[in-house]
């Protein structure tokens, strides 16, 4: 769970350099990179652990 926040944590840091530089395409690229990062941050915070070892 720890994982997921760091991700989350900086795709939002990282999401908020894009937003700045968005009038250019890096900055549009680094947005989009950000905001991929916070997304699967949140969904690997949903995913269930798998806890059968054999």
């Amino acid at each position: 769970m720890t994982v997921s926040w760091i991700v989350t944590g900086l795709g939002i840091i990282v999401s908020l350099l894009g937003y700045y530089l968005t009038p250019s395409a890096w900055g549009y690229g680094i947005l989009g990179f950000g905001l991929a990062h916070v997304i699967l941050g949140v969904l690997d915070m949903f995913r269930q652990p798998n806890r059968s070892r054999y």
